[in-house]
């Protein structure tokens, strides 16, 4: 089914509603990592893998003090940052985020978009109707220069996503487009705890995500890539990292090229909103396409408040 549903699905794409609706059959990610893969599991006060699925598991066992550290797994390029916002920040974002206008996504989402308009085929690029961001958000911008990682990030697309468990909502393996969005990939939940599922993403169809590009830039990356000696120890192997209420999430370097990244239906069990944060790939940074993203940037530096 190519058209899109009422839903918002298409494709592959589902969500419980329309799978009930068109009798769709959908098998369960979960239950494919669980049976086929050796499952691991991040410990943020480690920053380290250790055998498990349960995140919750592996932060009672760190908390009892079964983590060698000889046991453990290192990958780089993740950080995650709990209580990146404070409880009544978290509150008054999320009201300021449902004052403003939801429309549907796929897979059971909701979304609210700030950015340019972009065509990841034909690799295009135009500012489109990007008006700059809702200033209701603009503190959280401003509260990455506070992280040494994300001191010259410039956010050129904010995209709010919310989960609804009623709906199954999820969103399926895939790496970030590499034509347009650069290499730190940048997340802060802003309600409800939820679960990343990372696996070795095995590159089968060339120019699938533009990863054909990384070639152009990996010398500027903050992580280098994996050898493949390297990456021999996560092939296999599914990855688990926790994303704790208002907590800061950042994927960059290996993780965010070499892996596939998911959201789970069985890792949504509550209302859960973050919000996405993109940047400009190191061409239309300082590089050749330098020109053709100026509007963007400009148009990036603007915030402007809800009539």
């Amino acid at each position: 089914m190519n058209t899109i549903r009422p839903c918002g699905c298409k494709g592959v794409r589902t969500c419980l509603t329309c799978e009930e609706d068109f009798q769709i059959a959908k098998p369960s990610l979960c239950k494919q990592f669980q049976q086929e893969l050796e499952p691991w599991t991040y410990c943020i006060k480690c920053q380290k893998f250790y055998a498990g699925w349960d995140t919750d598991q592996t932060d009672r066992e760190h908390e009892d003090h079964q983590h060698a550290a000889d046991k453990g797994l290192h990958l780089p390029g993740l950080l995650v940052q709990e209580q990146f916002l404070n409880h009544d920040e978290g509150t008054t974002l999320m009201a300021r985020l449902d004052d403003m206008p939801w429309t549907i996504s796929q897979s059971g989402r909701r979304k609210q978009n700030y950015g340019p308009k972009t065509n990841f085929k034909k690799r295009k690029l135009q500012v489109g109707t990007f008006a700059g961001f809702p200033q209701g958000t603009e503190y959280v911008q401003q509260r990455f220069k506070e992280v040494p990682l994300l001191r010259d990030f410039q956010t050129i697309e904010q995209c709010s996503l919310e989960y609804d468990p009623t709906k199954g909502a999820s969103i399926d393996p895939h790496v970030d487009d590499c034509w347009i969005w650069g290499e730190r990939v940048v997340t802060v939940n802003c309600l409800g705890d939820a679960v990343l599922t990372l696996n070795f993403y095995d590159k089968q169809q060339p120019g699938k995500y533009n990863l054909d590009l990384v070639p152009e830039y990996k010398n500027e990356l903050l992580a280098p890539l994996l050898s493949d000696d390297q990456l021999a120890n996560f092939k296999g192997k599914v990855l688990r990292i926790p994303m704790p209420n208002l907590s800061l999430i950042v994927l960059y370097g290996p993780v965010r090229y070499q892996f596939e990244h998911s959201v789970l239906r069985e890792d949504v069990t509550d209302r859960r909103v973050c919000i996405a944060y993109r940047e400009f790939t190191p061409m239309y940074i300082d590089g050749k396409d330098r020109e053709k993203g100026d509007g963007v940037r400009e148009m990036a530096k603007k915030f402007w408040c809800i009539k």
